[in-house]
């Protein structure tokens, strides 16, 4: 059996190297063409900053054109830019070529649908049964599409931003930002300038090789160190595709995901802001925050973990707020997906309107004591032997029975690296410890 293309944010993998060759993304192009692109046969396409993006761009381009298909090119912008505008430009769907956090080296392809979404899981088994099989010729070969460059679409943040506050609302402040040397480069430092603070941009230079390189929502090192050496209130770091966020204090400490939904969830409902009194995370968030949020008379509510199922869930029961431990924050009153900017903004506001210091504000809860390990692998052959392995079952059932009323245990291999993530929550730190250790051990005679 081939293995699976689609992860829980599309396909991603080393670029180069298949699936994230030019030949592979050919055929994909004329796959979605043929029964994606059929209706305003348009797709918008967009990318991140690094050096392979242009070539698996440039072969999507000769498939799609190939099977008359127009392409809407909208150049180095974020993620949740690509997703919101989608809608705006009639098209059947989008890609954003991009590995978010991850290295230089790997690539990938988020397909979005007309309306902005994220392929559903229908959509992703259809084009994945496709890839498989045999493409037949194009029968006309006269039919070929164009493509559009789309000039300033990063304009449309500068429009959004004016409507949630005015150019001066951030006055006072100083603010280290860390753009990742990717999408948000050209973009955040300038805002948040324009919104009245003083800032010192970091990770504004990509040149192909360097996003997420020592910088960014993954390593936040030199952003807490400037923030302290510069005595600055607080720093704010994206990711290379501009969808997740991670906030330090004054003092350089870092705050995670499950702490920023907490704080979105006091501002948004303190301002009335906050839609069905409801906030959605994911099943890997700390069982501190729902406690919290609940604490906050308000409903919390848990999705699979994945941007997607927090969108689906907060669509279920009403919400304009969820988000990620790993920092995604969708606020769906200002875009489609997550988005580093908004949330970094509100967060802002929050602090300026306070006159407190940010670490007289986080954390927002007390979390459970947690463990948590990363186990990676050299394929994902082993990942499935682990997984499979009878005992491995059996030691997740026993810890989580052992822990059920108190704490949780959470098993589950990675979407978009070959790594199987365990996290154990109780309210005693010695026995989350214990459990994931065990587990790991059990783990470890498989591979």
């Amino acid at each position: 059996m081939a293995d699976k293309l689609f992860g829980t944010d599309g396909i991603r993998g080393i670029a180069n190297t298949y699936p994230l060759t030019p030949e592979f993304c050919l055929k994909l192009a004329k796959v979605l063409s043929r029964n994606i692109c059929t209706k305003n046969k348009a797709v918008l396409i967009a990318r991140d900053t690094r050096i392979s993006g242009s070539m698996l761009y440039n072969a999507l381009c000769a498939g799609f054109l190939s099977e008359g298909v127009n392409v809407y090119n909208l150049g180095i912008v974020p993620t949740p830019l690509c997703t919101t505008l989608t809608p705006k430009y009639d098209v059947d769907m989008s890609i954003m070529i991009t590995a978010s956090h991850n290295p230089y080296r790997d690539n990938g392809l988020k397909l979005i649908n007309a309306q902005g979404d994220k392929f559903s899981d229908a959509q992703t088994n259809l084009i994945e049964d496709l890839m498989q099989k045999p493409l037949s010729e194009n029968e006309n070969n006269d039919n070929i599409g164009k493509i559009t460059d789309i000039s300033d679409p990063q304009k449309e943040y500068y429009t959004q931003v004016k409507k949630i506050a005015s150019d001066n609302a951030l006055s006072g402040m100083k603010i280290a930002v860390d753009a990742a040397n990717g999408s948000f480069a050209e973009i955040i430092a300038p805002i948040f300038s324009q919104m009245g603070a003083t800032v010192i941009s970091l990770g504004d230079k990509p040149n192909g090789y360097n996003i997420n390189e020592k910088c960014g929502s993954q390593h936040t090192e030199m952003l807490s160190e400037t923030v302290v050496e510069n005595r600055f209130d607080m720093g704010i770091a994206v990711d290379g595709d501009g969808d997740r966020i991670i906030i330090c204090d004054e003092n350089g400490k870092r705050l995670d995901g499950d702490q920023i939904i907490a704080y979105l969830a006091t501002y948004l409902n303190k301002h009335k802001m906050l839609k069905g009194s409801a906030v959605v995370s994911t099943v890997y968030s700390n069982l501190g925050l729902g406690k919290y949020i609940r604490s906050l008379g308000l409903e919390h509510h848990a999705s699979a973990v994945g941007e997607r199922y927090v969108i689906e869930k907060m669509r279920k029961v009403g919400s304009n707020l969820g988000g990620e431990e790993s920092g995604h924050m969708v606020l769906s009153d200002y875009a489609k997906t997550g988005d580093a900017l908004y949330a970094a903004l509100i967060v802002s506001l929050g602090i300026k309107e306070s006159g407190r210091k940010v670490s007289e504000i986080f954390p927002v809860f007390a979390p459970f004591p947690s463990e948590s390990r990363n186990l990676r692998f050299d394929n994902k052959e082993i990942i499935e032997k682990i997984m499979s392995a009878q005992e491995v079952k059996d030691t997740i059932a026993q810890i989580s029975e052992r822990l059920q009323g108190h704490g949780m245990i959470l098993v589950r291999k990675s979407g978009t690296e070959p790594v199987i993530r365990l996290k154990v929550e109780d309210e005693n730190a010695d026995t989350a410890k214990r459990e994931v250790t065990l587990l790991e051990e059990v783990m470890k005679k498989y591979y």
